[in-house]
């Protein structure tokens, strides 16, 4: 039977279930839990319901794809089952399949089981609210936790975007996710560091893989994690790095993608990193000659393994993260602050916008805007100091009037 007791020091027992789903395998388990439950029978009955909402999923997902005729899906866990094939068809990066399953996962057993036509906005704002005091669990204890209003708006958006493909497949009339009440995430400013605690950080930074240059690279360009760790020495022509595709870690690979924006963009190198760079090269060499032929010459990777296999983007995160937390930098500074930082310190230099849309990549320059909104506001005084000389030197220019 798998549910199981667990007793705690303060005398309170809980109940639990846990099971494989279905086509689980050795090196693919997918394992099913939830904890909380008052009673054994309760562990039991919420236990083979999960498991049945479950194999739908799964069947529909192995067997919806070899017949038109399949039955179409009627509650939501159904809908996500479809949803989810549709992606895998449509060869979606498996990051985000991946992060659509983690998300899927924390809605309630008993929303999922309900049929679609009876899902109603107040039920899904009971659900936003469920997530918000409890929808999470302790890594440890696996005790109940509250999710942050950023994740469960990414949770409303996910079951959004299921509602309207339902919508567009004729199941339901309309989506009921756009009158629902998900949260609003408050919005917090990125860290960015000065240009002292960046001389800091890349004199500090040592490493099998010449952890330093990595790091002066993305601090110089803006580029993102996936995009630097996935650049060849190919791209690098004539001092500008052309940036088109980027690594991506799943739980099962890594593989190269697109970028985020799925367009290409050349960025001019700085000649204090292109040095770095050379220095970076040669030791890279050393490690080519003792590897030999099990050395990844095929991949050319610029940041990569001493054998020239991928570096894992996690991982790189991680020793980064500690390196700052060593180095006591404010707190909440990660890799990604370096791209903050490169974006706050040309937006607070007077850099047009539009330059630095293109050097990071953004979508569009409204987003970069909004974004270094707080380096924007850092050039106000300077704009009010402008505007005081331009009154001034008109006024001098002017013949002076008299007055009558």
């Amino acid at each position: 039977m798998p549910v199981f007791k667990r007793k705690y020091e303060s005398g309170k027992t809980v109940w639990r279930y846990l099971f494989s789903g279905p086509g689980a395998t050795r090196q693919d388990r997918r394992l099913f839990a939830e904890v909380g439950f008052a009673s054994k029978q309760d562990a039991i009955d919420a236990e083979a319901k999960r498991r049945t909402e479950e194999l739908q999923k799964y069947e529909l997902a192995r067997t919806g794809a070899a017949s038109i005729a399949a039955a179409l899906p009627t509650t939501l866990g159904m809908l996500f089952g479809e949803f989810f094939r549709q992606h895998a068809e449509e060869k979606l990066a498996p990051k985000t399949i991946e992060r659509y399953h983690e998300l899927a996962a924390y809605i309630a057993p008993e929303l999922l089981a309900m049929p679609l036509g009876e899902i109603t906005p107040l039920h899904l704002s009971r659900e936003w609210t469920r997530l918000l005091k409890s929808g999470g669990h302790h890594r440890k204890t696996k005790q109940a936790r509250p999710l942050s209003s950023k994740t469960v708006r990414h949770i409303a958006g996910l079951v959004s975007s299921a509602f309207a493909r339902a919508e567009r497949w004729g199941l339901i009339t309309a989506n009921p996710v756009k009158r629902s009440e998900p949260p609003i995430p408050k919005k917090h400013r990125g860290v960015a560091l000065s240009p002292a605690q960046q001389a800091l950080v890349f004199a500090s930074a040592t490493g099998p893989w010449c952890i330093g240059a990595f790091l002066e690279f993305c601090a110089a360009t803006g580029a993102r994690r996936g995009e630097v760790l996935a650049l060849r020495w190919s791209d690098i022509q004539d001092g500008r790095a052309s940036i088109a595709r980027s690594l991506t870690q799943t739980k099962q690979s890594l593989e190269f993608k697109g970028t985020k924006t799925d367009r290409p963009r050349d960025v001019k190198v700085p000649e204090s990193v292109l040095a770095a760079l050379a220095t970076h090269r040669k030791r890279q060499d050393e490690f080519r000659r003792q590897f030999g032929p099990d050395y990844r010459t095929d991949l050319d990777l610029i940041f990569a393994n001493p054998d020239g296999t991928p570096l894992r983007p996690n991982s790189i995160s991680s020793v980064v993260s500690l390196l700052f937390r060593q180095l006591g930098l404010p707190k909440g500074a990660s890799l990604h602050s370096l791209r903050h930082t490169h974006g706050s310190h040309l937006v607070a230099d007077g850099v047009p916008l539009p330059v630095v849309t293109e050097r990071l990549g953004h979508s569009s320059v409204r987003t970069t805007a909004d974004v270094y909104t707080h380096a924007l506001r850092g050039q106000d005084d300077d704009a009010a100091r402008r505007w005081d000389e331009f009154q001034r030197r008109g006024v001098e220019k002017s013949p002076a009037r008299e007055v009558q």
